[in-house]
């Protein structure tokens, strides 16, 4: 992850991190353990839109609590594997995605999108690994793509509106 760390002499320390989805946030660690966290908008990074204060022991429960150690998320589709430029995601295939009841070739995702279908995992947890182009697409599949952030943008597109 790219983020800036600034020293804050007298002060304490403060990271800025921007995220994927093009928001900043900012953080100041207070030598005395306080913490601020601002939040900025993708539109004006230079503006906060919201701020709150914590102290050490409200930070340490917040951050166990983001970084899953009080809960671990176990909804595959909300998982993204990180590697370098290419990413692997999951995409359940809910009922409003014109893509269900189409083949993966009837879509042509690899020639449209530049994402691979990497493994289709059907609701009675039927898998299909490397899934050929004539698998169809059904309610409530998890879909597992292999692309670039670009590839994944495309790929959703084609999923939800089935051209």
């Amino acid at each position: 992850m790219n983020y800036q760390e600034t020293d804050l002499p007298g002060v304490g320390k403060k990271f800025v991190i921007p995220t994927r989805s093009g928001e900043k946030l900012a953080i100041i660690i207070h030598d005395d353990g306080r913490r601020e966290v601002y939040h900025y908008d993708n539109d004006n990074q230079e503006d906060s839109i919201s701020k709150i204060s914590l102290d050490d022991e409200e930070a340490r429960y917040v951050s166990a609590i983001i970084g899953g150690v009080t809960y671990q998320p176990t909804a595959l589709e909300n998982i993204e594997v990180a590697l370098g430029d290419i990413s692997i995601e999951w995409y359940r295939l809910e009922t409003n995605y014109k893509a269900i009841g189409k083949t993966i070739g009837e879509l042509r995702v690899r020639q449209r999108s530049g994402a691979t279908i990497i493994a289709v995992i059907e609701k009675n947890q039927k898998k299909h690994i490397n899934p050929g182009p004539d698998l169809l697409l059904t309610a409530g599949a998890l879909v597992v793509v292999i692309g670039e952030r670009l590839h994944q943008q495309q790929i959703r597109h084609i999923l939800l509106t089935g051209s």
